[in-house]
């Protein structure tokens, strides 16, 4: 005499439950779309349900009745349970004190997009001078170095970078190099 499905299923036969799962995931599936209304909710409600199943086959009653009704019966619950948990989590988060303000940082912006203009401004004039001359005056305006350690610095005489130190000892609105 054959063993039931049912008998085989409380007894833990891996065999006999991938045998349930081939004949009732559809049915399943078919009853927790309706239930939720949503295919992805749908597919992790037959996964929690056949997990559920295999915790709970000792429970099965014996006999030789379909399984169907039990598997719909545990999809109902772990859908009950998988939809009020989002309903749960929501009323605890009503529950918390309101955040603090955020401040206002458009003050932040506007100082930011200056630090990025001003540099792309400089690179643009710098952009008009030949290579030399930007170097010295890089190291000299920028740098504060003085016309001997930029002449050291670029390995050329210090009468050639005289020019443009003068230019930078003048300008009022020079960063300061320290």
């Amino acid at each position: 005499m054959e063993t039931s499905l049912r008998t085989r299923v409380r007894a833990g036969d891996p065999d006999a439950f991938g045998q349930l799962f081939d004949e009732c995931a559809s049915v399943v599936y078919r009853h927790a779309v309706r239930l939720t209304g949503d295919w992805g909710m749908a597919d992790d409600i037959v996964s929690l349900t056949f997990l559920e199943a295999w915790r709970l086959r000792e429970r099965l009653l014996p006999g030789d009745g379909s399984l169907r009704p039990w598997l719909l019966g545990i999809a109902t619950n772990v859908t009950r349970n998988t939809t009020r948990a989002p309903r749960r989590h929501q009323a605890a988060l009503a529950e918390l004190p309101p955040p603090d303000p955020v401040p206002d940082f458009a003050d932040e912006v506007t100082r930011r997009l200056a630090d990025t203009e001003e540099p792309a401004a400089a690179q643009k004039a710098l952009r008009t001078m030949r290579r030399g001359e930007r170097e010295v005056f890089t190291l000299r305006a920028w740098e504060g170095l003085d016309a001997a350690t930029v002449a050291e610095a670029l390995g050329v005489a210090t009468g050639t970078v005289q020019g443009p130190a003068l230019a930078c000892e003048k300008d009022p609105g020079r960063p300061s190099s320290r």
